[in-house]
């Protein structure tokens, strides 16, 4: 049974090869839409999963509320490129600008995240308490990415 930690992490390992992945494609090809597809996916599973298991739990805490909140924000900005690219043409070079300015913000993100964050939430979560959210977060997950085109389409009539 992971930690939630190595969960996030292992997400996080996966994400930084589709990227390197995507980076390494031209215009719109074959493989760069599957890598996008596979990296769009993944990213907005875990992303969802993370903050209904791992930040629902770190923001009940005061002290870890600021990270928390830190780190959803930038959730919904990289949620935002993320949207911006799939509309995009994948052989225009506006597209590989802002797919540059999302892989930089992501792995940011991730580097913040598992430095900072992981380390913050060790300092106000007990390991006994947040025991199991590793198997939960998994879970989530999956359930999350059968919901990715129904949210989708809530948030075109919001």
């Amino acid at each position: 049974m992971p930690t939630i930690y190595d969960a996030i992490k292992a997400d996080h390992d996966l994400h930084r090869s589709l990227l390197q992945e995507i980076g390494e494609t031209s215009g719109a090809s074959t493989e760069r839409q599957n890598a996008w597809s596979r990296f769009y996916h993944d990213v907005k599973s875990h992303a969802a999963a993370e903050e209904e298991t791992f930040y629902s739990k770190l923001i009940s805490k005061t002290w870890g509320q600021d990270a928390a909140r830190h780190s959803v924000h930038e959730h919904q900005q990289l949620d935002d490129l993320m949207e911006e690219l799939n509309e995009m043409d994948m052989s225009s070079p506006g597209w590989l600008t802002r797919f540059k300015t999302l892989r930089h913000d992501y792995e940011h993100h991730m580097d913040e995240e598992e430095d900072e964050v992981f380390s913050r939430a060790r300092e106000v979560i007990d390991a006994e308490e947040i025991e199991g959210f590793g198997t939960r977060f998994e879970a989530r997950k999956k359930q999350e990415r059968g919901l990715i085109e129904e949210k989708k389409e809530d948030s075109l009539e919001d």
